[in-house]
């Protein structure tokens, strides 16, 4: 039996009365909390990205958060996951994007191990499109990781989620951005985001999807940059 919703989820859907209607919540983390819904008026099946409420209330973030996630709504591409809308209603800070019914990499690999050369080369490829697209429109993922790309389910496809997002929010680690065992060396040293540090990221991300481990480890996120 599901539990009970909290009253965040109450609060979040009576502020979405009318647009959608949320089913459940499907996960969270330092991103947010993501809810599956249904677009009331379109009748289809939505996933809704929520800025934490307590990083709401912090206008840089909000203000960042919004512009970024309007400029990865400009993305058109069929290995990105399109976001429909981006908005702020009563206090909440959210975006709307296609619900894709499968797994993240991560998942995959920690249900089932490492994945098989084949599909490795077919998945990364795919990101690999997704990226060079989104690099020659001047956008930078900037947090590229197994957790962030999709595997659908029925299609097979990988789909790459939340370009440019996890920038808004920040990290714990001294203001730098990103996932520290995915990030390129010059990210740890401060500099800023680029095309090259996607392609790294990229290429720990297959590193991970061939041997189900990292290239880098440690006990703290300092330890690993």
């Amino acid at each position: 039996m599901p539990p009970a919703p909290d009253a965040l989820f109450l609060a979040f859907q009576q502020a979405l009365a009318g647009r959608y209607s949320i089913d459940r919540e499907l996960g969270r983390g330092g991103m947010g909390i993501v809810y599956l819904a249904r677009e009331v008026h379109l009748d289809r099946l939505v996933a809704i990205k929520l800025l934490p409420p307590e990083r709401a209330e912090q206008p840089a973030i909000r203000a960042q958060f919004l512009s970024e996630a309007r400029t990865a709504a400009s993305l058109s591409h069929p290995h990105i996951v399109p976001i429909h809308a981006v908005d702020d209603i009563d206090g909440f800070v959210f975006f709307v994007m296609a619900y894709v019914d499968g797994e993240t990499l991560a998942q995959r690999v920690q249900s089932r191990g490492p994945v098989s050369p084949r599909e490795a080369t077919r998945w990364l490829q795919e990101v690999a499109w997704a990226l060079s697209y989104a690099h020659g429109r001047g956008v930078v993922h900037r947090d590229i990781k197994p957790d962030n790309i999709l595997l659908e389910r029925e299609s097979g496809r990988a789909l790459v989620a939340d370009f440019g997002i996890a920038h808004a929010l920040g990290d714990d680690t001294q203001g730098i951005h990103g996932t520290p065992a995915f990030m390129a060396p010059e990210l740890a040293i401060g500099s800023a985001p680029s095309a090259a540090s996607d392609v790294y990221a990229l290429g720990v991300t297959a590193f991970f999807a061939l041997s189900g481990q990292l290239p880098f480890t440690g006990a703290t996120a300092t330890d690993v940059l």
